[in-house]
């Protein structure tokens, strides 16, 4: 999408989290540092209503339980209704059968537009061979642009897998992003951040495979010129904020390292 950030910092679209516990906290500062407002709104008696407020709703099963997945089956069905999108972070899928087990209920009971997760979560949920350490992602024996474009096209989605690389596909075209830095590892929440980025762009760009080649962009651009400038863990973090912060889109233009698959 043409000037994205600018048009994200007018629009400040209202961005509905039902997330992970460990990294709430750093999802809402990320998604507001890029322009977006978030709200995180969990009760089943008022996440619905909040829902219907906004204008993208992110799911994140990192800290799931049962009462959470009933909170975010109802907003997922008051974001279909509204026909806002729905993005999907699997966060630890195929480290337990319960998590597999409520992935795969939320995906059954609700549509989700965009799915999220490392190589080997997105490819344990496409049902190939893959472990999962934790919520930590581990190699995978198969084709990842292929499992990814298998899968959007099964589930009439777009399919982000993050990692080194991050591959994108809308079941049609497959995109990699090859922006970001190692330090992006270093710390706990990248991964939930960026889901939270992806539903920012996403809530003002329907062309959902665009709007993640935008996030994933840019948030990889703002890493890069982080750890130019960061000593370790604590003053990269630090750096990351003050980079999205200062993000332009004329310097997203630039600097995006982006090829088809």
């Amino acid at each position: 999408m043409k000037d994205a950030l600018k048009v994200m910092r007018e629009k400040k679209p209202l961005v509905h989290h039902i997330t992970n516990w460990v990294t709430i906290y750093d999802c809402a500062n990320m998604t507001r540092t890029f322009g977006a407002l978030p709200v995180m709104a969990h009760a089943v008696e008022e996440c619905a209503d909040m829902t219907k407020i906004s204008s993208a709703l992110v799911l994140n099963i990192g800290t799931l339980t049962s009462e959470l997945i009933d909170a975010m089956i109802i907003s997922a069905t008051a974001a279909n209704e509204k026909k806002i999108p729905v993005v999907l972070d699997i966060v630890g899928v195929g480290a337990t059968t319960f998590r597999d087990d409520m992935a795969a209920k939320i995906l059954d009971s609700v549509h989700v537009d965009i799915i999220k997760g490392n190589y080997s979560e997105i490819a344990k949920m496409a049902g190939k061979n893959a472990e999962t350490k934790g919520v930590e992602a581990t190699s995978i024996n198969d084709d990842a642009g292929q499992i990814a474009k298998e899968m959007a096209r099964s589930r009439s989605c777009t399919v982000v897998m993050t990692g080194k690389n991050d591959i994108i596909s809308d079941g049609k075209r497959i995109f990699i992003v090859k922006n970001g830095h190692e330090d992006m590892g270093s710390i706990v929440g990248t991964g939930c951040m960026a889901a939270s980025i992806i539903g920012s762009f996403a809530a003002l760009n329907n062309d959902y495979c665009d709007a993640a080649i935008d996030a994933l962009c840019s948030f990889g651009i703002a890493g890069e010129l982080a750890a130019e400038r960061s000593n370790g863990s604590g003053s990269f973090k630090m750096h990351l904020y003050d980079e999205v912060s200062r993000l332009s889109d004329e310097k997203v233009k630039n600097m995006m390292n982006v090829e088809k698959y």
